[in-house]
């Protein structure tokens, strides 16, 4: 089928599962003003909380889309404090205590004008719906199933079921995202493969309420409890609203371990280390994997979160990266569908993503074996050598497994090089490490952040189109500026007369594609300005 009929609606892009990646892909593309449609085989509500971080990286997508703040609000109460605490249990021993710098709460912090939020995904995602519903470009359709599809040259046909009439009709769409979680059929359909390891561990989660349990132990508030000792770490209770919603989760559970009220009591009793009352909302069984999609891109299909990669839990990385996955696509799919964007824009989405979802997935699985050391059972005890036994076991924690939880390397610190559609400069690239970021305008990084004088920061102009930043002693700019025009590509110019924000940038000029990572840079102008633009749109040759 290579058209539409009036029986089959058409769509520039279709979107399949409204998880946080699906629903941030029509936020993203409706803030853009391009048509798109969402099918959701659920009715849009969410059961129990998934993730429960919305890194700084992904607050600064939010912020670019104007509900930075509505995030905030949703998410744990502001005074709420973002502990980790290590613990024998919640009524045990205190192991080490853990105050991550820059989370919560709404100022900024040197690398960003935005903080780090605990919003469980309960919270999360009907902010970002309401966001996607605001934009008449956006149509999002809940209660339908894609049972099928294939593309040609010009698009792809999705065979939609509806989950409640069992009745069937069509959608015609240029372009086609898989956002349908791990168990992709659309991947499978297209014969595309995992690599990684597919079971690391097997869980489950306990959520519950109780407005008890914050008064049974004298630990005080905290976002995560780390249950460790001769197991290592083992379970962990997290706080999901900062009131009287809990998560508790059990690491190591065989599949033929039921899950009956006995067993969760006895999970619970052994966490907390005291009775308490409370109520079972749901008991979830998951399994730990970190495997990345071979290919993100088959024709006119692409793959974006967990249906291209899935992370440990470990550190907070999983959702996050699908949004860096938005926030790269989106804006190429704008620039094809409004006719700027050349033919090497959308390759790029694979070469720039894959590498960082393949970082991303070893850093958060080695956080997760970094966790699994074990102690002795006189961890337990009220001896002098329990004492020393939990001492030591602190200090490994802090030197050890304290990374995953100051990880602005892993936030910050990715970079879209090699890339077709970014301009080195010769200069070699900047040292990475998990924990500590860097800022620097090497071309591929995200932009550095900095203050303006009107009280914005440098990542606020940054978004629809491409921007050039002129530092002191920047020349004429109009070469580049006619080039553009002559594509049709949009570049706005901002004169910045800061000389920090100039040095964390490091040439008198910068060009930023609209997902805030430096295209190229310069101190003078190219030669040739009408090639630099086909390359940042992708459509340079070789």
């Amino acid at each position: 089928m290579s058209g539409s009929s009036p029986e089959t609606p058409e769509t520039p892009v279709l979107i399949v599962g409204a998880g946080p990646v699906g629903l941030g892909f029509a936020a993203d593309l409706g803030w853009r003003g391009i048509d798109c449609t969402l099918v959701e085989q659920g009715a849009g509500t969410i059961d129990h909380p998934r993730a429960n971080i919305v890194n700084a990286r992904t607050m600064e997508f939010c912020r670019r889309w104007g509900v930075a703040a509505k995030v905030r609000a949703a998410g744990l109460p502001p005074d709420f404090p973002h502990t980790i605490l290590h613990v024998t249990s919640l009524a045990g021993y205190e192991l080490s205590r853990l105050e991550p710098a820059d989370h919560g709460g709404s100022g900024a912090s040197p690398a960003s004008p935005e903080r780090q939020q605990r919003c469980n995904q309960m919270s999360f995602d009907p902010v970002i719906r309401g966001l996607a519903e605001s934009f008449p470009t956006v149509r999002l359709i809940f209660g339908r199933r894609l049972t099928g599809f294939h593309q040609d040259a010009n698009g792809v046909t999705a065979d939609i079921e509806d989950t409640g009439a069992g009745t069937m009709s069509r959608i015609r769409a240029q372009w086609m995202i898989d956002c349908s979680g791990g168990a992709s059929r659309i991947r499978e359909a297209l014969g595309i493969g995992l690599e990684g390891n597919n079971v690391l561990g097997r869980s489950v989660n306990i959520f519950f309420h109780s407005a008890e349990l914050a008064r049974v132990h004298d630990k005080g508030p905290a976002a995560m409890y780390m249950i460790t000792g001769p197991k290592g770490v083992w379970a962990n209770v997290v706080a999901v609203d900062g009131r009287d919603y809990w998560r508790a989760t059990i690491q190591g559970v065989g599949a033929e371990v039921e899950l009956t009220p006995e067993r969760i009591q006895a999970w619970l009793d052994e966490t907390i280390g005291v009775r308490f009352a409370y109520e079972t909302r749901a008991a979830v069984r998951w399994t730990r994997r970190t495997v990345v999609s071979e290919q993100f891109r088959a024709g006119r299909v692409f793959l974006a979160g967990d249906s291209a990669h899935q992370l440990s839990p470990s550190g907070g990385f999983g959702m996050n990266t699908g949004m860096g996955d938005v926030d790269n696509l989106g804006w190429k799919l704008a620039a094809v569908l409004r006719g700027w964007g050349g033919p090497n824009l959308l390759d790029s989405y694979r070469a720039e993503r894959r590498p960082v979802a393949v970082r991303n997935v070893t850093e958060a699985a080695g956080a997760f074996h970094g966790r699994n050391f074990t102690a002795s059972p006189a961890i337990l005890e009220n001896t002098a050598e329990g004492a020393a036994l939990r001492r030591e076991t602190g200090r490994r924690i802090d030197e050890v497994v304290a990374a995953s939880f100051r990880a602005d390397g892993v936030v910050f610190d990715y970079r879209y090089q090699p890339s077709a559609v970014v301009v080195p400069d010769g200069t070699p690239e900047p040292p990475y490490t998990m924990t500590e970021y860097h800022p620097s305008g090497w071309p591929g990084a995200r932009a550095p952040h900095g203050w303006l004088p009107d009280g914005r920061s440098t990542l606020d102009l940054f978004g629809h189109g491409f921007v050039l930043l002129k530092f002191d002693g920047a020349p004429d700019a109009a070469p580049l500026v006619d080039a553009a025009k002559d594509r049709g590509v949009p570049l706005a110019i901002y004169e910045i007369a800061n000389g920090e924000i100039a040095a964390l940038y490091g040439r008198r000029l910068a060009l930023v594609r609209p997902d805030g990572h430096v295209a190229w840079r310069g101190d003078t102008l190219p030669a040739d300005p009408l090639l630099l633009i086909d390359t940042v749109r992708g459509a340079a040759a070789g």
